[in-house]
């Protein structure tokens, strides 16, 4: 750790690798108050998408599972196990690609007689979580996204598909229908004393909380400081050419304010790192500090990222800016 302790009421709201990483520096610096994690049910791809299809599971596990590992405190070999994805291998093909812990929750969920709510209770109880995690609805919804174009994707399996051709970009998303947020998600913002977005895909991790209906509402009304975490790298398809400034642009319009603090990596990254990234056609996200400054009270600058072969956060940097060491 770099000496930030956090105490309060935190609440993350996002989904995937970025937002895992800030839960699991959280899980860590909690020192006192309440950490819980909210997570979009729109997701539509991987083992998410065959439960539905092949089980009837009503609602996507993928980003609930992450948070819940994320937020373990368990010995590592049951976060692993939640972690597990079963390879192609003899007489297992019906399994191949499906996450463990995704069915894990679909059995807890059937042992709860399909309430998810309970299910992921137990998981907690299973993984010993810091804090709750939350599914942001308990509704099924289709995330959809109009490209400048007019062109209509639906679905966030195909909105977040690699794309060999470049395509327009979006112009808007929305959920159909519109969910309402569960009253334990509320609750959570409501009694928020920060309130975290992101780091995530734009577009399909981050946006379809805030599309929820009542989550905007329950962020505003609360006293939370609201801090945005700037992706390291733009997604090819989704935020192509975005600076750090277009991101809080785009999140302010649907949260209806802008947030109180931003976070941006404003270091250079290594050669050899993001040639890593040439065949996702992923770039640096520009920092556009003095563009961010116009839009937001607080900018937080500096080096953000993990040394590491790949380019993601640095859980503890991001957290020391956010609570310096007292």
């Amino acid at each position: 750790m770099l000496g930030s302790k956090v105490r309060g009421n935190v609440t993350v709201v996002g989904g995937g690798t970025g937002t895992y990483t800030i839960l699991r520096g959280l899980r860590r610096a909690m020192l006192d108050g309440q950490l819980t994690s909210i997570h979009t049910t729109a997701d539509s791809g991987g083992s998410s998408r065959r439960l539905m299809d092949e089980f009837g599971v009503p609602l996507p596990m993928g980003d609930l599972r992450q948070g819940l590992v994320a937020q373990s405190r368990h010995r590592r070999i049951w976060r692993d196990l939640f972690n597990y994805r079963f390879s192609a291998g003899a007489g297992r093909s019906g399994l191949t690609g499906h996450s463990l812990g995704n069915l894990i929750l679909h059995a807890l969920e059937d042992l709860n007689h399909g309430d998810l709510l309970e299910a992921l209770f137990d998981a907690e109880e299973l993984l010993n979580t810091v804090g709750h995690v939350l599914p942001v609805s308990l509704a099924q919804t289709t995330l959809r996204a109009e490209l400048d174009d007019g062109t209509v994707l639906d679905g966030e399996h195909v909105i977040d598909q690699p794309q060999s051709e470049a395509r327009a970009p979006i112009r808007r998303v929305w959920l159909d229908p519109v969910p309402q947020v569960t009253p334990q998600a509320r609750k959570a913002l409501e009694r928020s004393t920060h309130i975290l977005l992101g780091p995530g895909d734009l577009y399909t991790s981050i946006l379809p909380n805030l599309l929820v209906d009542g989550v905007c509402d329950a962020i505003r009304g609360s006293d939370a400081e609201v801090a945005f975490i700037v992706n390291l790298m733009t997604k090819h398809g989704e935020t192509d050419g975005y600076s750090a400034s277009d991101f809080v642009r785009a999140l302010t319009r649907y949260l209806g304010r802008a947030p109180d603090a931003v976070v941006v990596h404003t270091e250079p990254h290594p050669l050899e790192r993001l040639a890593l990234y040439a065949d996702e056609r992923a770039a640096p996200v520009p920092a556009d500090a003095d563009g961010l400054r116009r839009l937001c009270g607080r900018v937080l600058t500096g080096d953000f990222a993990m040394d590491n072969p790949f380019i993601r956060h640095d859980a503890d940097k991001v957290l020391a800016a956010l609570w310096p060491a007292e």
